[in-house]
């Protein structure tokens, strides 16, 4: 019975909450209670009574939506203490200077030697000392303890650090000038010796300034290594640009503040937009990884220049030696001059023109004289152990006769009456209005190009082979028991040039030696 009854109160209890609540509906949609207005004006409210319970309540009068001076002297205290930084850091956001300050700072003694042993003037102070491959030992060796420094621990501390900096930078370089001229227009801006009367104004005036500045506010880091960072901007511009501890006592303000929300609430109730969003700038820079690769890219450049002048001053010093002179000209179509048609197309043309021209010269001008005098002298004259020793010597020689043919027809072929020159005409003329015509003139060239480069390679390969003869003549000659030509005495009697057979044959030797050194700065060391 009891159980009954309960059950009728409970649905009647029901019953009349239903009532209600249907007609709390009704009231509610006569009065506009619930509507999206009524509920901007509810959080208005509970804004500026936020805003009067605050201790920063004389910062803003809610009722009048004036801003009042006491706000205005706190912009101006921040203002005092960043303003003589901001000058300075302008433009440091853009700094790499700057970011390698940061990075400096997190870096021991012993970390930044590894530095200044890749810099600029360390490697080209050793390039004095040492041959190119230790000193591509050297740089790969540093490059290496660079690389195990900047771990993925360090990395994110120096990242982080820097960000941290550039929110700072951010906060900084706030125009907080052109706030505070709206509360007295007779402010100067970063001269502190007038004493401003700030007068109260209307709110709207600097909401969109003061929501910029939050902007900033929200995103600095206030319990940041302060010290670390106001180390680095002191030796990025080599003076203290802020009292750091100004700054350290301010911090905890600006720290209070933003934990009570002061200035957020200000502007929502003075835009009348509770739900106001703000515009935060968070940093998001990964400077070490850049940092480093610029290091590496330097360091090697450097060693790739510093090999391209070696290699530059050792082919002149040996074309000197076996010319007479560093600008050797025998080509007359296979030329630099005629890649000025080619690099019109974005071409790059001949390739190899020179050391061709260094290996026509040398088959002309030593080849056919000098060595054609101690060749046909011990050919013909020599008594030979045996006929295969002889036969070698001038098969070696001949082979480099029958190249110095091949590479004057070679150089005729792509002349303005040689086959293949006048398909490279005919190609280049048509390349501008067929990329089929460009396909084809780059794979004609290409073979071209391929065609010198088996010369040369022939020609360094029997001038290696006939280096080694003359080289074994030499040693035959001064030996006292000769074990190839037996009548090295009789010899001296028949040079042409009335030189003595040994000095001949020295004389040949060192510049083909030479040649062979020559050539080999342009073809693969492994094809000869």
């Amino acid at each position: 019975m009891a159980s009954k009854e309960t059950s009728q109160g409970k649905n009647s209890d029901s019953k009349q909450a239903s009532s209600t609540g249907f007609l709390q509906h009704i009231l509610d949609f006569f009065t506009g209670l619930n509507s999206p207005e009524a509920e901007k004006r509810r959080q208005l409210k509970t804004i500026a009574r936020e805003i009067h319970q605050s201790p920063y309540s004389k910062f803003y009068r809610p009722k009048t939506f004036e801003a009042l001076p006491t706000l205005a002297r706190f912009f101006y205290d921040t203002y005092r203490i960043i303003a003589p930084a901001q000058l300075q850091l302008e433009n440091a956001s853009k700094s790499g200077v700057l970011k390698s300050f940061v990075i400096d700072s997190f870096l021991t003694s012993n970390q930044k030697s590894v530095l200044d042993a890749l810099a600029e003037s360390k490697i080209i102070e050793l390039s004095s000392s040492m041959n190119l491959k230790q000193l591509q030992e050297y740089v790969k060796t540093n490059i290496q303890t660079l690389d195990s420094i900047f771990d993925a621990e360090k990395t994110n501390q120096i990242n982080k650090a820097y960000n941290t900096l550039l929110t700072f930078i951010q906060f900084v370089n706030y125009d907080y000038y052109f706030l505070l001229k709206k509360f007295d227009s007779r402010i100067i801006e970063r001269s502190f010796s007038y004493t401003p009367k700030f007068e109260t104004i209307s709110c709207e005036y600097i909401a969109d300034d003061m929501a910029e500045f939050v902007d900033r506010l929200l995103v600095l880091n206030l319990d940041a290594d302060w010290k670390r960072i106001f180390e680095a901007l002191k030796a990025y511009r080599n003076i203290e640009l802020i009292q750091i501890d100004s700054w350290l006592k301010h911090a905890q303000i600006l720290k209070a503040i933003r934990q009570n929300g002061i200035l957020e609430n200000i502007i929502r109730h003075c835009k009348q937009d509770p739900n106001f969003k703000f515009i935060l700038k968070v940093p998001n820079e990964q400077i070490v990884d850049p940092y480093i690769e610029k290091i590496k890219n330097q360091a090697n450049a450097l060693l790739q220049k510093i090999a391209t002048e070696r290699k530059t001053s050792k082919i002149e010093e040996l074309s000197q030696f076996i010319f007479g002179t560093v600008v050797v000209l025998r080509m007359k179509n296979y030329t630099e001059k005629a890649n000025a048609n080619f690099n019109k197309r974005n071409i790059a043309g001949y390739t190899h023109t020179e050391p061709l021209n260094y290996v026509k010269a040398f088959l002309i001008d030593y080849l056919k004289k000098d060595i054609r005098e101690i060749i046909d002298l011990l050919i013909v004259r020599g008594q030979w152990i045996t006929n295969v020793q002889s036969q070698e010597v001038a098969d070696a020689f001949h082979n480099l006769l029958e190249i110095s043919d091949m590479i004057t027809a070679f150089d005729d072929d792509i002349g303005d009456d040689g086959s293949t020159g006048s398909r490279l005409r005919s190609l280049l003329a048509r390349s501008d209005r067929d990329r089929d015509q460009l396909r084809l003139l780059k794979q004609l060239i290409k073979v071209v190009n391929d065609k010198a480069m088996e010369l040369i390679k022939k020609t360094a390969l029997n001038l290696i082979a006939l280096g080694k003869y003359i080289h074994a003549l030499i040693n035959d000659q001064a030996a006292p028991t000769h074990s190839i030509i037996t009548n090295w005495k009789e010899l001296d009697n028949f040079t042409e040039s009335r030189k003595p057979v040994k000095e001949l044959l020295i004389h040949n030797y060192k510049k083909l030696y030479a040649m062979v050194q020559l050539l080999n700065f342009y073809v693969n060391d492994a094809a000869v």
